[in-house]
């Protein structure tokens, strides 16, 4: 028999490549989402009142993405981002993730990753509103969504009295209730970024995942360790001041308190020796609370939470890999929140399968500084079942410049970015023409958005809607 040494010797190569590839350690990821302080109130996107050199220092050394998109509230959003989908899909209830839904953290946990969530969660069920969901008591349905360790507020205790946040707070780590009184004077957003940080250096030597959605900087609007000063840190300390003008001062303090935080993670990240392993992406979950108003390149921006203009739904979104991420790149494509499950997907080296979404498109490439076909256009499905946000319940689509309501507004959101003139009725100009076109086309392919609020009884839902293109 003749041996064909060729075939053998090419073999070898293989095998001595595969063996390489599984000894190269995957990268990290830590995906830090704020909740409610959105692109007005960051340095880098043209704020005024706010100091943030570290998130302003990833953009200078990363990238920057002008155009990212979520939805005006925070469940919706939250669902939006861990699952891939859009709310049509798998919202019905504020507060609530469906367990049966698979999230970025189970697939980066059957990837081989170590995984960890810290901040908010309010996704069991726990009603604000009305009864508490089925299940709504099982403290491992954080594990369940596919995260090792979690130190979170709100996983099955309400809001309720001495069960804020921020000061002295009530949080639970790991399945286990850390009451007001065992953290006595202690500052919920110290604890929260103190765990991540202890997570990622028990895990340097293996990839890891960490999810971020901070507790800052939701109302009430608070002192934080830095301008508290000799003052109570009980939770009374967390009993918002009447004025506005003390609402505003803290909540700049609590702006610039997050970047402190922000700060602290990616010099725990350099301390360990995986900075330059880990991609580091920051976002917001919608738009600034609405009693806050900031200066923003010459004007004045009310937050707008819970309403579909953009400043309830433009986010900020930046992404930096020491060494690997475009430079100081600013990024004008469309993003919305299911890009980052496939994003993510991408960057692990994961293939997407059959139980994975598809309404999200990575920007990986962007990233990277790599050439790539971009989204032409971000889609927003709104219906919270709140009743703080359902009066502004709705659909539209945009492009970066132009944005068609699925009641049939069209609006320039460069010329008017308060939305005060419908185009509808008078389209003028070769671009607006056409851009009404292409998306009348595509909203007239979304489904319904419900009627009705949090009382709402009948919540249809389309998972096999097809994708939106």
């Amino acid at each position: 028999m003749k041996i064909n040494y060729w075939l053998l010797f090419l073999g070898l190569l293989i095998t001595l490549k595969s063996a390489a590839d599984e000894s190269v350690r995957k990268p990290n990821i830590v995906l830090i989402m704020t909740d409610d302080a959105s692109w007005e109130c960051f340095g880098s996107y043209g704020a005024v009142d706010y100091k943030t050199p570290n998130i302003d220092r990833l953009a200078e050394q990363g990238v920057k993405f002008e155009h990212c998109y979520s939805t005006p509230i925070c469940t919706p959003s939250r669902v939006m981002i861990m699952t891939g989908k859009y709310n049509f899909r798998n919202y019905t209830h504020f507060g609530y993730l469906n367990p049966k839904e698979k999230t970025f953290g189970n697939m980066m946990q059957k990837a081989g990753y170590k995984t960890a969530i810290a901040g908010k969660w309010q996704l069991n069920g726990v009603h604000h509103q009305g009864e508490n969901m089925a299940g709504h008591a099982d403290n491992t349905r954080v594990n369940k969504a596919g995260f090792n360790e979690y130190a979170l507020w709100q996983v099955t205790i309400g809001k309720k009295k001495n069960q804020e946040r921020f000061w002295s707070p009530t949080l639970e780590i790991n399945g286990e209730v850390l009451s007001s009184e065992q953290n006595q004077n202690k500052y919920g957003p110290d604890i929260m970024s103190d765990f991540v940080c202890d997570f990622m250096e028990r895990h340097k030597d293996e990839p890891f995942f960490v999810y971020y959605p901070t507790a800052l900087v939701h109302d009430p609007f608070v002192p934080t360790p830095d301008t508290i000063g000799d003052r109570s840190r009980g939770q009374e300390a967390n009993k918002a001041p009447k004025s506005l003008k003390e609402k505003k001062e803290n909540f700049v303090a609590m702006v610039n308190y997050l970047d402190k935080m922000v700060g602290k993670i990616v010099k725990k990240l350099e301390d360990i020796d995986q900075l330059e392993n880990t991609l580091i992406i920051f976002t917001s979950d919608n738009g600034t609370h609405t009693p806050i108003r900031s200066n923003w390149n010459g004007r004045t921006i009310r937050g707008g939470k819970g309403n579909t203009k953009d400043m309830g739904t433009h986010v900020p979104l930046i992404a930096y890999w020491k060494g690997k991420s475009a430079v100081g790149a600013v990024c004008e494509d469309l993003v919305d929140f299911t890009d980052v499950y496939p994003t993510i997907a991408k960057f692990a080296g994961i293939e997407l399968g059959d139980d994975d979404p598809t309404d999200g498109q990575s920007f990986l490439p962007q990233i990277l500084g790599l050439k790539t076909i971009p989204r032409t256009h971000v889609l927003c499905h709104y219906q919270p079942y709140t009743k703080f946000g359902s009066k502004h319940a709705g659909a539209f689509v945009r492009t970066d410049r132009f944005k068609l309501y699925a009641d049939g507004r069209f609006y320039d959101i460069h010329a008017d970015l308060d939305e005060e003139k419908n185009l509808a009725e008078s389209l003028s100009g070769e671009q607006e023409v056409a851009a009404h076109e292409k998306l009348r086309a595509l909203i007239e392919k979304i489904p319904a958005v419900p009627e009705g609020g949090s009382e709402s009884v009948e919540r249809p839902l389309h998972p096999d809607w097809p994708t939106i293109k």
